[in-house]
């Protein structure tokens, strides 16, 4: 391992941008690849968790291990989005079972676990509602001081939601957990503020055909590599829902910009701000309401990312997708 090396766990809902995410993890060479943790969000945890284990089987990572956590958010009925997502998560790709199995540790307890070996080391990226990272924080309140950082694909604080006018969906399907999560942090030192990418900066990242172009033509132009026919097949459904309900042909892929920030801050800037969470609104539950203007006079208790260098990601994504796919071409058929 490098010693520039940042150590990740993943805790994802995958998912098609999951799935991306996991694949620009397991091609960056700065990030170590601790353990995936799954939640139930896009799909049903059980099924997150085949299709975490076949996306890292595809990436050639099936020794990292992956663990089950919470089925169900804390208080509320589940929620699904196959029409977002398709009816297993990976939209029209298929990939065979996994040859791997799940951890015999719950998610919750793994997170707890790792972060006490390696205190203020590793680096928890949530892509999903945060369920799991409330179980662990319910469990042990002590992990705020255990995680060398914490950062979050959740919440809309200055655009519109995509669940509801006001919503992103990982806070909405589990509100509860991310007002766990905001108290649990609310008395870190500043410079362990969580950072949350939310809509405001995930739905720049805007995936086009003409990168999935250039992604083919970095591999090589070769006719079947396993790696970029997932991709291209996954994010077509996602491409096709955008198109039908956003007015454009690409795919917001805001799990793979968090996954990206959690390994170089400097792609993106972000403002300290004081928020809370919605959980009773008529119109409005799951809300990250945000004092801009500082009125609560409130510390702040999240990082909110404002800007993200788009650019940027996009060149490293294609190029390490790229990479990933040639290294990767015998792994699957």
């Amino acid at each position: 391992m490098s010693p520039a090396a940042h150590p990740l766990i993943l805790d994802v809902d995958t998912g098609i941008d999951d799935s991306l995410a996991l694949l620009y993890a397991a091609a960056s060479a700065e990030a170590e690849l601790v353990a995936v943790t799954c939640v139930s969000g896009n799909v049903e945890a059980r099924q997150v968790a085949r299709n975490t284990l076949g996306v890292l089987e595809l990436a050639d990572r099936g020794d990292v291990e992956v663990a089950l956590g919470r089925e169900v958010p804390l208080v509320r009925p589940l929620r699904t989005t196959p029409e977002t997502h398709g009816p297993e998560g990976i939209g029209y790709a298929t990939m065979p079972e996994p040859v791997g199995t799940l951890s015999r540790r719950h998610a919750a307890d793994l997170i707890i676990a790792e972060a006490e070996r390696r205190p203020g080391e590793i680096t928890l990226v949530t892509l999903g509602p945060l369920t799991n990272l409330a179980v662990a924080l319910l469990r042990e309140p002590r992990l705020p001081q255990l995680l060398g950082g914490l950062v979050m694909m959740a919440g809309s604080y200055r655009s519109a939601g995509n669940t509801a006018p006001t919503t992103e969906w990982n806070v909405a399907v589990d509100p509860e957990a991310m007002q766990v999560v905001l108290a649990g942090w609310a008395a870190v030192p500043e410079a362990a503020r969580p950072l949350a990418l939310g809509l405001d900066v995930t739905e720049r990242a805007k995936l086009t055909p003409e990168h999935l172009v250039e992604l083919r033509r970095r591999a090589g132009g070769l006719p079947d590599l396993p790696v970029l026919r997932f991709v291209e097949d996954a994010v077509r459904f996602y491409m096709e829902f955008h198109s039908r309900y956003d007015g454009f042909y690409g795919a917001f892929i805001h799990d793979a910009l968090a996954v990206a920030a959690a390994l170089d801050r400097t792609l993106v800037r972000a403002e300290a701000l004081a928020v809370e969470i919605e959980l009773g609104g008529t119109w409005t539950t799951g809300e990250t309401v945000t004092d801009w203007r500082r009125t609560w006079e409130r510390p702040p208790n999240l990082d909110v990312a404002v800007e993200a260098d788009i650019e940027a990601f996009f060149e490293r994504l294609v190029e390490r997708l790229s990479g990933l796919a040639r290294r990767a071409v015998n792994v699957a058929s």
